[in-house]
């Protein structure tokens, strides 16, 4: 069988550039913005700051071009071989052909999923209650021993140094090296928090590291490492990378400083801050000193004119005792008369309010109440005896009892009255109520 057929003259052939515009109209209304991951290669960077690379894995690989208006707002530097994840158009370029992307945005392909892991971690750990402020343990106001744990190399240490020589040298620093980044970093950086806040030695721990990448600061974003800063009994200062860099550390820590030098100044007090302070504090000092001698003074000079010979004292001291002495006989007989008098008119009081006199009174009240009550119960049981008749009267005027005593009858079924015939059916065993008594009947018609 004949596959292919030779073109006729009636059909119409495409030319090169409206076939490649027909291929361009299907990718790009088929592929709208898309997400792709690969690995960057053959990266060049014109002067005129756009960037053209291809983006390759271990089978294929599609040319890219990312223009400078949007390759400026990416946040790191690509290089060869980076791992990038791109939101890209699929676009078709019909001179010569060829098929590519135009990139819109670019972020490492690390990076993104290193974020959610963060987000996800700071979620759950703020819902645990590790941030809230409530728990943070204040910072000692001129702290003598301070625990560093960073790198042992590199411009952190030295920072921290320069900045606790120049503003407060006394303060005792001890080093605790650590790994700050890569495999074993963030175990290393337990490690040394474990020893550092052993013992309750130092009054202040300070933890951190320069800045880098997600990557390089994910030992910091390490959850065990967290709750160890979150259970520690010492107040730890977390100061890692810049500014704007943040960790998990720096939320669950006591205090969080933009950069490593800014610790060391949180932690320490400006000498000269301190000297100016220390001259105001000894000037009054000396003034409060100064005024208490002459308070002092004053008193010595006081008692020294109000000092009199003891035999003096004594007799200034026994005419008083015997002043006191008299006072206090008047006193007594005084009092006792006031006794005595209020005790005879209490006397009076109590023969006029005798309780016989009382018992009588209320004796004669009572049987007076006696008889009004026996009265009134006898004419209570009259009334409602007359109101009991009055109602029996009216009641037998409506009875069916009274009816059935003029010739009438109440028949009945089931104890149900019969209102109608159609209540009965043919051979139904009814009663009959008459004044004397009731009937037993079968209906026969």
């Amino acid at each position: 069988m004949n596959y292919f057929s030779r073109p006729t003259s009636k059909e119409t052939a495409f030319t090169v550039s409206s076939l490649n515009r027909q291929i361009q109209q299907l990718l790009e209304a088929s592929l709208p913005w898309i997400l792709v991951e690969g690995e960057i290669s053959n990266l060049a960077r014109p002067g005129s700051g756009h960037w053209y690379f291809s983006l390759k894995d271990d089978k294929s690989q599609i040319r890219c071009t990312m223009f400078k208006n949007k390759n400026h707002l990416v946040r790191f530097k690509p290089k060869e071989g980076d791992m990038v994840r791109l939101r890209a158009k699929v676009t078709f370029y019909g001179p010569r052909g060829d098929c590519q992307l135009s990139v819109e945005s670019m972020e490492s392909a690390g990076e993104g999923a290193l974020q959610l892991a963060f987000e996800r971690l700071k979620n759950t750990l703020k819902s645990e209650g590790l941030f809230d402020s409530e728990t943070k343990k204040p910072l000692p106001n001129m702290p003598a021993r301070v625990a560093l744990i960073t790198s042992p190399t590199g411009a952190v240490i030295r920072d921290m140094i320069t900045a606790f020589k120049r503003r407060f040298p006394l303060t005792e620093l001890t080093l605790f090296p650590s790994i700050v980044q890569g495999s074993g970093s963030a175990e290393n950086l337990i490690k040394q928090l474990h020893r550092a806040d052993a013992n309750g030695y130092f009054d202040a721990i300070v933890i951190g590291r320069g800045g880098g990448s997600l990557e390089d600061l994910w030992s910091f974003n390490d959850e065990v490492l967290a709750r160890t800063i979150f259970q520690s009994n010492t107040p730890i200062v977390s100061a890692v990378g810049h500014e704007t860099d943040f960790t998990i550390c720096d939320f669950v820590a006591d205090v969080r400083a933009a950069t490593p030098t800014a610790a060391a100044e949180l932690l320490s007090p400006d000498t000269k801050v301190l000297m100016d302070k220390c001259l105001q504090q000894s000037a009054l000092l000396k003034y409060r000193i100064e005024q208490n001698i002459q308070q002092h003074q004053q008193r010595v000079d006081y008692l020294t004119r109000s000092m009199r010979h003891p035999k003096d004292r004594l007799e200034q001291q026994q005419r008083q005792l015997d002043q006191l002495t008299q006072r206090l006989i008047q006193s007594v007989k005084l009092t006792l008369e006031k006794q005595k008098t209020s005790t005879d008119y209490r006397c009076q009081r109590l023969l006029q309010v005798s309780p016989e006199k009382n018992l009588a009174q209320h004796q004669l009240l009572l049987n007076q109440y006696q008889v009004r009550l026996e009265q009134s119960l006898k004419q209570n049981v009259v009334n409602k005896q007359q109101t009991f008749s009055n109602l029996i009267e009216k009641l037998n005027l409506v009875s069916p009892l009274n009816i059935l005593s003029r010739g009438y009858a109440i028949p009945s079924k089931n104890k149900q009255v019969i209102r109608s015939i159609h209540d009965v059916n043919k051979g139904d065993s009814i009663q009959v109520r008459v004044e004397d008594g009731t009937l037993e009947c079968e209906v026969t018609g």
